[in-house]
């Protein structure tokens, strides 16, 4: 997987370590969705092709530039409603990101390949995936950057919308995150930070989420903070934000993250 190459975000003058800029966004397999009939009207889009995704492709690809790591929620991986396009591949061709990652979640055959996308300028070390319990549709993908006690681990995941599955599926994470120091946990995770099982995961995680007074849900009129950016306390942050940006039923959200010891995860 290739693509043009460009440097990471620099270190700071003084500072050990590096500056990466993060993303989280769920695109609704590239529909735009502004009201709320839309889900009604506008349906059919979910299971067949029409020109405008690709064109709200093309300008979220736009929004990507800039970002050293990505993590994007329902993309398809190439079936009839994309018109068989692979959406994390294209988008990181478009931005310019020279690794991707994707990890189908819900094949369902030539109607859709529901998937989690992974896009980053920096080269990892180790990527995995893992399906999220019971097993049906749901899924996190892993990956490292460099080694040793400065690696970071970067968790892309999107999970279930059903308050009993979120907390099996906190607590599959928990166990599988647990030796990770520098860690980053980002994507969709239906529940609000006053949730139980949110709080919970975040205690036994020893995270912190850095901007939960900003709503992403619904993009048009936002009331819910749905999607997060989770990240260990080893980590100092800056700049969390919302982005005005509705492509899709969620809004992106966005983080710049200090991580010690840049030269042992730098590509």
């Amino acid at each position: 997987m290739s693509g043009p190459a460009r440097e990471p975000n620099s270190s700071e003058p003084g500072v050990d370590g590096q500056v990466l800029r993060l993303l989280s966004y769920n695109i609704q397999a590239g529909i735009e969705t502004g009201q709320y009939r839309h889900y009604l009207t506008k349906g059919w889009r979910h299971v067949l092709p029409n020109r405008q995704r690709l064109h709200n492709l093309d300008q979220i690809a736009k929004l990507l530039r800039g970002y050293d790591l990505v993590a994007l929620q329902e993309v398809d991986s190439g079936s009839l409603r994309s018109g068989f396009l692979d959406m994390t591949e294209y988008l990181a061709h478009r931005a310019g990101y020279p690794h991707w990652f994707r990890q189908v979640n819900r094949d369902i055959g030539m109607i859709a390949q529901h998937s989690n996308g992974f896009l980053s300028m920096l080269a990892p070390q180790e990527v995995n995936r893992y399906r999220l319990p019971p097993g049906n549709g749901r899924g996190a993908m892993v990956i490292r950057f460099g080694e040793g006690e400065h690696a970071l681990y970067v968790c892309s995941l999107h999970l279930a919308l059903s308050r009993r599955m979120r907390r099996r599926q906190f607590d599959f994470l928990s166990d599988l995150l647990s030796e990770a120091r520098n860690l980053v946990v980002m994507g969709d995770m239906n529940t609000g930070c006053d949730a139980q099982e949110f709080r919970r995961f975040i205690d036994h995680s020893d995270l912190k989420e850095p901007a939960c007074t900003k709503p992403t849900f619904p993009s048009w009129r936002p009331v819910k903070r749905i999607d997060h950016i989770l990240v260990s306390r080893s980590l100092r942050v800056r700049n969390a934000r919302v982005l005005d940006y509705p492509l899709s039923d969620h809004l992106p959200i966005s983080i710049e993250v200090h991580v010690p010891g840049y030269q042992e995860i730098a590509a």
